[in-house]
């Protein structure tokens, strides 16, 4: 069985894809039995869609992939830890597992700002770990907001 940091590692080069293209350098993989069924990194502003987190997409991707909306024994690798609407899609879907790089201290929906998975009143709870590669994805979106500003 391949490890979390494999499919980091993966998530961290769709990363730099965004980054690349002008948007915050986020990326996404779905994985079920240990095959990658969905892909994404963030495309907001090509896209014109404020949805259009890696997250969704690699959810969006993998449901076509599946036929179904249903995420059951997935486990979604993102590069920084996952906002409201995203962790939120992946209770809709019913994602297994959240694996997430660095912390995001602003809007974090798992840790950093709110801790939606310790809310009893969910339908489904989906277990989580934060710190895979942690420093590899935070120097990544550090780096980019750094070139953003000029410094």
């Amino acid at each position: 069985m391949k490890t979390d940091e494999f499919y980091m590692a993966r998530a961290l080069e769709l990363a730099v894809q965004a980054g690349e293209a002008g948007e915050v350098p986020v990326g996404a993989v779905l994985v079920k039995d240990g095959l990658v069924i969905g892909e994404g990194y963030n495309q907001s502003i090509f896209s014109c869609d404020p949805t259009a987190h890696a997250e969704i997409v690699a959810l969006r991707n993998a449901a076509v992939h599946l036929e179904n909306y249903r995420l059951t024994g997935c486990d979604l690798y993102v590069t920084i830890e996952p906002c409201t609407m995203c962790v939120g899609a992946m209770i809709h879907a019913r994602v297994s597992r959240i694996i997430f790089g660095a912390k995001e201290p602003r809007a974090g929906a798992l840790t950093s700002q709110l801790q939606l998975m310790g809310s009893s009143h969910f339908n489904h709870t989906i277990a989580w770990q934060g710190g895979v590669m942690e420093k590899q994805c935070g120097d990544l979106i550090s780096q980019f907001f750094r070139r953003k500003r000029g410094n």
